[in-house]
């Protein structure tokens, strides 16, 4: 559809491009046929070993009122408690409610930030998250600067690598999705420990979206206790350190609908982006961030993330294996979050395509995100597009349901392999 006069057309992010042309077929949260494994948000109900999940939540009068544009004060602090708690044990540096700002969701978090940055070179990889694309493009006091991470070095970049990068293209500020959705892969231990000293030597302002950081698959599956991975682990002084860390209950705590995010970091840097929320949005829903305060309890996070980490394991396992019974390459197995970056260039044409085998999926009632979507091109500078042989599939979604796309995936190779070749489909233009 052409712009209506006076607007330009905004194009819809992966995830939500996908899910609209399923809905055109059908597909509901309700309808038991369709399997969504396109899907960026877990499994909301209850997992073996997680507390119980919270079903009712208390109005009171004080909530009915506009609450803080920075948020509520309680939650804050419990942001910060849950953040010296996990990470900064013995550190004199210390957060305080100071260094916290709440939002309604990571999207809105991140906006927040784009639209407190100044007229600098901003970092970003490809492939990653496809909100970043527009978030990229749509304020333009900053330039972004795109930083390609190869298949061959397994989506991952050195700090000696990540240095030249910072100090060859004069970035002020870098945005990291760690865990990286889609590819899953992570920067822990000593690895972050150095991106945060660049940050500190190179002055480099590190946004670290840590959204996934409680999915993380490295430590053995019977260790008995959660692998938490954060930049705030490596930060010396809270205050100086250019060192920024948005998280919220939208995975982490599988509460997508609750729309509660946070951002950590300096506090000029929660005063500017409490300034900027004055005018985009106006503050957070008021009465989830009273109900959030007992989800930031240290033990009851604790062992929700066991329980994540454990139950997501298993979908992770199932997944991995199911695609290689399909002939599906994987260029790296994820590391964390919930997702698995597919290479399709094995398959047979036409399905070897992203956006076809994506078109096909659909006939069999399972959701995927094509490779294209991942490619970060704000602005639409850049003409050709990448990972048009790839597609994101979430283990997100409950056993059974990943079971129900696994077969109907298993349908569309089949009936595939048994089919004369066609002529390629043209490129898809997002």
């Amino acid at each position: 559809m052409d712009a209506f006069p006076g607007f330009r057309t905004v194009p819809r992010t992966g995830v939500i491009y996908v899910t609209h042309e399923a809905t055109q077929l059908g597909f509901s949260y309700a309808n038991a046929q369709w399997a969504n494994l396109g899907q960026g948000s877990p499994e909301t109900g209850a997992i073996p070993g997680a507390p119980p999940r919270v079903t009712e939540v208390t109005i009171s009068e004080a909530s009915r009122q506009y609450g803080p544009v920075g948020g509520n004060r309680l939650l804050c602090q419990a942001v910060a408690d849950f953040y010296n708690a996990n990470y900064r044990r013995g550190k004199r540096s210390q957060y305080t409610a100071e260094n916290v700002s709440i939002a309604s969701g990571g999207r809105l978090a991140l906006t927040r930030l784009a639209s407190a940055l100044g007229d600098i070179n901003m970092g970003h990889f490809i492939p990653d998250y496809t909100a970043y694309e527009e978030l990229l493009s749509i304020f333009k006091a900053f330039t972004a600067i795109p930083i390609l991470l190869e298949a061959s070095g397994g989506y991952k970049i050195s700090p000696d690598d990540l240095k030249e990068e910072i100090l060859g293209r004069g970035l002020s500020a870098l945005l990291v999705s760690n865990p990286c959705n889609p590819t899953g892969q992570l920067v822990q231990d000593d690895e972050l420990a150095a991106w945060c000293r660049l940050a500190r030597d190179c002055q480099c302002s590190m946004i670290f979206d840590e959204f996934y950081s409680h999915y993380i698959y490295t430590a053995p599956a019977d260790i008995g206790k959660p692998r938490m991975v954060s930049a705030a682990e490596f930060v010396e002084d809270v205050e100086r350190d250019p060192i920024v860390i948005v998280d919220g209950l939208t995975k982490n705590w599988r509460y997508p609908g609750w729309r509660i995010s946070w951002t950590l970091g300096p506090r000029p840097v929660i005063e500017a982006i409490a300034s900027a929320g004055s005018f985009l949005d106006g503050g957070a829903n008021h009465p989830f961030q009273d109900a959030a305060l007992g989800l930031l309890n240290p033990n009851s996070a604790r062992a929700e993330t066991l329980a994540i980490q454990r139950h997501f394991r298993e979908k992770r396992r199932r997944l991995l294996a199911g695609l290689k019974e399909l002939g599906i390459g994987v260029d790296a197995p994820p590391a964390g979050a919930f997702y698995v970056w597919a290479n399709l260039a094995t398959l047979p044409p036409p399905i070897n395509d992203g956006m076809n085998f994506f078109r096909e999926a659909l006939k069999e009632r399972v959701i995927i995100v094509p490779g294209v979507f991942f490619d970060v091109n704000p602005g639409n500078r850049r003409a050709t597009a990448r990972y048009q042989n790839h597609c994101r599939i979430s283990f997100g979604p409950e056993m059974e349901k990943l079971e129900r796309g696994l077969e109907g995936l298993a349908r569309v190779v089949g009936k595939h392999r048994s089919r004369p070749r066609r002529k390629p489909a043209q490129p898809f233009k997002k």
